[in-house]
């Protein structure tokens, strides 16, 4: 259970707003470097740099509470499903523009609420049953028939919004007895383990330049210091305060992917991203009424 320090939202947004600019500069050097290397290394490179920053910065102070988990194997699944996320997600960037990969990804918010409502018995009403249809919709106007992108990288992309949303469900479920820290610690050691491991098989022996060294470390940098934000962020605000705001990192995707890899969405791409966000918004503020209103019909 979360515990807030204070109620200070703007606070919380800016830390939002900041931590999802660095998922978005991490999405853009992995494209850059998954077309010289393969994606298995890069993605190896970033959760061990991750890894060990929350070794040498939280260890001291946490000890043993880094570790600690009551329910070790859904843990386990769970970064099983950032770990593949990370997979389909380098596959995909390989094929598609950094917004258009993003936005498709960002359907998860709406397979969670649909899933959530067969799996968890969770009611998600007409509001929530009208903005899963639109945001397939809003996916549809940017895969059309005709829009350029390769299908295998919207395929890869879809896969990854299935397997995050496995993962955001599971962070539901886990929250209640697992702490953060712990949470995106085997997180980070799960894929550094996993793409570690299989580092050997596809080295083939080409050496980095100083530039592509320093990318490979700032997606570690990047990615962990993203995660530190939007854990600090949820200790100002509520988690359905700050789920809307999650959604300028497609304003930051497009900006990234027009000026590192001069790619410009087109007017129905965008009219797509627009309304797959403003499905996910409204999700997110439907959730937040409903908890509302059963607080207050609450008996005390």
């Amino acid at each position: 259970m979360t515990t807030h320090t204070a109620a200070r939202p703007l606070r919380a947004i800016l830390l939002v707003t900041g931590a999802v600019f660095l998922f978005a500069c991490m999405d853009a050097t992995t494209k850059y470097l998954v077309a010289e290397y393969p994606a298995p290394i890069v993605i190896a490179v970033r959760y061990i740099v991750h890894c060990l920053l929350m070794v040498v910065l939280l260890a001291p102070s946490m000890g043993r509470q880094l570790v600690q988990t009551r329910r070790t194997g859904l843990v386990l699944v769970r970064a099983a499903c950032l770990a593949a996320t990370s997979l389909a997600m380098a596959l995909a960037l390989i094929r598609l523009p950094v917004a258009e990969a993003t936005a498709i990804v960002f359907l998860s918010p709406l397979i969670v609420a649909v899933i959530g409502g067969l799996v968890l018995r969770e009611k998600i009403g007409w509001v929530g049953s009208l903005a899963a249809v639109t945001g397939f919709v809003g996916v549809l106007l940017i895969v059309r028939p005709g829009g350029g992108l390769d299908p295998v990288g919207v395929a890869l992309a879809l896969t990854g919004a299935v397997l995050i949303a496995m993962y955001q469900l599971l962070s539901r479920v886990l929250a209640a007895t697992e702490s953060t820290m712990a949470l995106l610690f085997y997180g980070a050691l799960f894929g550094s383990i996993l793409y570690g491991v299989s580092v050997p098989w596809f080295l083939d022996g080409q050496v980095p330049s100083l530039l592509q060294v320093g990318l490979f470390l700032s997606m570690g940098v990047t990615g962990g210091l993203g995660h530190f934000l939007f854990t600090a962020a949820h200790r100002h605000a509520p988690a359905t305060t700050l789920a809307p705001v999650m959604y300028v990192q497609l304003l930051w995707a497009s900006l990234l992917g027009w000026l590192v890899f001069n790619d410009v969405s087109d007017s129905l791409s965008i009219l797509g991203m627009v309304v797959v966000a403003l499905s996910g918004v409204a999700v997110v503020l439907k959730s937040r009424w409903t908890r509302r209103t059963v607080v207050a019909a609450a008996p005390e």
